[in-house]
């Protein structure tokens, strides 16, 4: 038996390909180092269109795959599947029932999405590399309420779909803008049933006191500055942190995951909120946390002596090549983070090898055809990932040093 737990995490992959007929010693490069982990873990970032069907519930940014992207991330050497994000519904809850079928079948350690809100807020457990290894993954939004698992209820079925980790946005205004967006809502004159039926298929947001307004489905909160604030709803923690402590409990090294699309105008900015719960879930006994949404590296913090990814972008991004929003450099520069941990459970070390999404040349030149796999960078590339990565770290009293093109981080 092994002394040490090895733990490979990579960006979320968007995968629409079977890349399984490739043979290129670049992609051999990742696989060889992939497989080197006991645990290799990914996002899929799609649902998969499986023998249940579905019905595509979005337009521009519609995700769904066939059942061999599957067996193309197994042979690529993942075994461990995060299976909550925004296109785990693109299908409707039958594409939640193929993904959570296939995934199966191909013997993933696989988390996130449940055929009622039960199971898809479970910890799933697998023995990886000689320990009990348990995941459970969570999606923030924003997305609409019926894209979530419920249980259940007195006339009312269970539904297919995902770990919901319930957040609010409100927008906070000085007492001039406050007034002028309530004279503007009474102008309407617009009843409480009235702000019901615009909301459906949601339910309309609570508001608590005259400092606040559901201007028609958004919250204003009178305020002395301009801010966006994003609030996590105390219940919904709390039945995620229930779950992790009691997993954590029994001695099972429980992973964490996270997928949200809440922000900040700086893509590479942590936003606080999801700072505070990811120190709630080590603190709940999570032994790692980690999380995508931005397509980009954000900071890696040490916090009580277990790791935070806070962003670790992207590592397959399936994406049509008219897709401008995609284009800045940043999109296309990750790394894989290699934790290494005592049995126990203890962090002994992190490495990281830089990658570019797509391949070398295409970042250099646009009008090239971006490979559908992701390179070892080298050199000049290298160099600056890391210190870019080492930069954003810093804020958060890591310290990442670099030698031959690796980062390693030591707590």
């Amino acid at each position: 038996m092994s002394a040490h737990l090895s733990i490979a995490l990579t960006g979320q992959s968007l995968i629409r390909q079977d890349l399984r007929t490739i043979n290129d010693p670049r992609l051999d490069e990742i696989v060889q180092f992939l497989k080197a982990s006991d645990i290799a873990f990914t996002n899929l970032e799609t649902t998969i269109h499986g023998r249940h069907g579905g019905w595509p519930l979005k337009g521009s940014y519609f995700g769904a795959a066939a059942p061999e992207v599957l067996a193309s991330l197994k042979e690529l050497g993942f075994n461990s599947l995060a299976l909550a994000n925004n296109h785990a519904f693109d299908l409707g809850p039958p594409g939640i029932l193929s993904t959570l079928e296939e995934a199966s079948a191909h013997d993933f350690l696989h988390a996130g999405i449940g055929p009622d809100r039960r199971h898809a807020g479970k910890v799933e457990k697998k023995v990886l590399g000689s320990r009990t290894i348990g995941l459970i993954a969570m999606d923030a939004g924003p997305g609409p309420s019926f894209m979530y698992a419920e249980n259940e209820s007195e006339g009312r079925m269970s539904r297919p779909g995902i770990n919901r980790l319930k957040v609010s946005r409100a927008f906070e205004l000085d007492k001039e803008a406050f007034n002028m967006i309530r004279s503007i809502q009474n102008r309407f004159q617009s009843s409480d049933l009235e702000r019901a039926n615009y909301a459906q298929p949601e339910d309309p947001p609570k508001v608590n006191g005259e400092d606040e307004i559901d201007f028609y489905g958004t919250v204003f909160l009178r305020s002395d500055q301009y801010a966006r604030r994003i609030v996590v709803d105390e219940h919904s923690a709390r039945i995620q942190l229930s779950v992790i402590a009691e997993e954590a409990g029994r001695g099972i090294f429980v992973v964490v995951y996270l997928h949200h699309h809440h922000w900040e105008p700086n893509w590479q900015q942590v936003p606080p909120w999801v700072r505070d719960f990811a120190h709630s879930c080590i603190d709940a006994g999570a032994g790692l946390f980690v999380s995508h949404g931005a397509p980009v590296l954000q900071a890696i913090e040490i916090y009580h002596g277990s790791p935070i990814f806070y962003g670790l972008g992207n590592f397959l991004f399936h994406t049509d090549k008219d897709e401008q929003e995609w284009s800045p450099s940043e999109v296309w520069k990750s790394v894989i983070a290699t934790c290494n941990f005592e049995m126990g459970g203890r962090l002994l070390d992190i490495s990281l090898r830089p990658i570019i999404v797509g391949g070398a040349e295409a970042l250099s030149d646009r009008q090239r055809d971006r490979l559908p796999f992701p390179v070892f960078a080298e050199g000049k590339m290298a160099k600056a990932i890391l210190d870019e990565l080492a930069s954003r770290s810093a804020g958060f009293d890591t310290i990442l040093s670099e030698e031959n093109e690796i980062g390693r981080i030591v707590p």
